[in-house]
């Protein structure tokens, strides 16, 4: 089956989808900072750097799409607090964040080099996300790819 663009609809496309919930640049940061070991919205709010109603709304949307789990705490003397843990969705958005600081540290990275280097604490060498097909396959690029219809696809009523 050819994928002709014009002949599938983009509503449900699974990237829009994504996007819906994480596409805004301070909830990707957000996700940065959860990976580096940030739990507690100070935590979130030196590393993120944005206002603080905006961390509370994106903090908000990932606890509400179930990326992060809201956990009370309370350190003796102070009024209860929330800490926010990666859930399994969350984590699963790992290689998406390395692949952009893969791209950032290739095209946009100061001249000195990136600013963090991700090394696998097994072996401690450096770590990349690299596209693979179920054949085996590496290093595949965009033009290696074949895009079809799938299960899921809907006809645009275009074609």
């Amino acid at each position: 089956m050819d994928f002709n663009r014009a002949n599938w609809s983009a509503d449900n496309c699974s990237v829009k989808r994504t996007l819906e919930i994480v596409g805004e640049k301070w909830t990707f940061l957000v996700l940065r900072e959860a990976f580096y070991g940030a739990r507690r919205f100070e935590q979130f709010h030196e590393g993120v750097g944005c206002a603080r109603n905006v961390l509370t709304d994106r903090l908000k949307t990932l606890v509400e799409h179930g990326l992060m789990l809201r956990q009370p705490y309370r350190e003796p003397g102070v009024r209860q607090r929330d800490e926010y843990r990666l859930t399994e969705k969350g984590t699963d958005l790992f290689p998406a964040v390395v692949a952009l600081m893969q791209w950032g540290d290739r095209w946009v990275a100061d001249d000195a080099g990136p600013p963090v280097k991700l090394s696998h604490r097994g072996c401690g060498g450096a770590v990349r996300v690299t596209l693979q097909c179920e054949g085996g396959h590496s290093e595949l690029t965009a033009r290696d790819i074949a895009p079809a219809p799938g299960p899921g696809a809907l006809p645009s009523g275009r074609g």
